[in-house]
């Protein structure tokens, strides 16, 4: 495995999807073996259902449920007890579409 990309997610249902496509689109023409872990932080909304539909339809997702709210840097050390790369990526998970001027 070359890059484990963690991202610690709190409440995001309307993100965790185009976050996720958009990491897929930046990383799947550079050929690497990476694999993305969401870490949602104790969502209470419907972020882990969310992202678990997406892991069911590509074995490169994995998506870890925290018993709670416990902040971002427990969320990255989740992940990073999960990643199997050489090289880790950390991101926040926010992500909001930008249109164009």
């Amino acid at each position: 495995m070359d890059i484990s990309i963690v991202v610690p997610v709190y409440n995001e249902e309307a993100s965790v999807e185009p976050l996720y496509k958009a990491i897929v689109n930046a990383l799947d023409p550079l050929q690497f073996e990476y694999e993305i872990i969401l870490i949602d932080d104790g969502s209470s909304d419907k972020t882990f259902e969310n992202a678990s539909k997406l892991a069911e339809k590509d074995y490169k997702l994995k998506v870890v449920k925290l018993k709670k709210n416990y902040g971002q840097t427990t969320g990255l050390h989740a992940g990073f007890q999960e990643a199997k790369g050489r090289i880790v990526v950390t991101m926040d998970g926010i992500y909001k579409m930008i249109r164009p001027i």
